[in-house]
């Protein structure tokens, strides 16, 4: 069993989108083998996803309501094969963690670089921006669904 997991600072926006869409591709390309969840830098353990996520998550048939926050422990990171954060700072904190070699900008891990290989924080923005959110994870999670797969073969 892979372990995947999906980083940003509240688990409650971005990363439960990105476990989501994440879990999907790599069904789509055959990883029936890994495991999906998600975590927060700074997360407020058991807070449910983010009224736009939650709403932009069911425009796209995934829903949100089950989702509680969880804060990124050592203990996640040991147990995690590819971790894959929102944003350059919180990879830093995978890395203090004991994440180095496993972690990953999900950006950077598709090959983009400079300020588009992070994915921006939509919390406390409108519905458009948590849409605009939701399909830059959509695009990122299908490359790097394939990347993981072609790996792992």
């Amino acid at each position: 069993m892979t372990r995947v997991l999906m980083v940003c600072t509240g688990n409650i926006c971005r990363s439960p989108l990105a476990e989501s869409l994440m879990g999907t591709e790599l069904k789509r390309f055959g990883a029936d083998h890994a495991i999906v969840s998600s975590a927060g830098t700074g997360a407020w353990e058991g807070a449910p996803a983010s009224e736009g996520a939650y709403l932009v998550g069911l425009e796209h048939d995934i829903d949100l309501s089950h989702h509680r926050a969880r804060l990124l422990t050592r203990n996640l990171v040991r147990g995690s094969d590819l971790i894959l954060t929102m944003a350059r700072h919180q990879r830093a904190r995978v890395e203090d963690l004991g994440g180095e070699g496993k972690v990953y900008v999900l950006g950077e891990y598709v090959g983009l670089t400079g300020a588009e290989a992070e994915v921006g924080d939509p919390f406390g923005a409108d519905l458009d921006v948590y849409r605009e959110t939701f399909d830059q994870l959509e695009g990122l999670a299908a490359v790097a669904a394939e990347r993981f797969c072609e790996g792992t073969k």
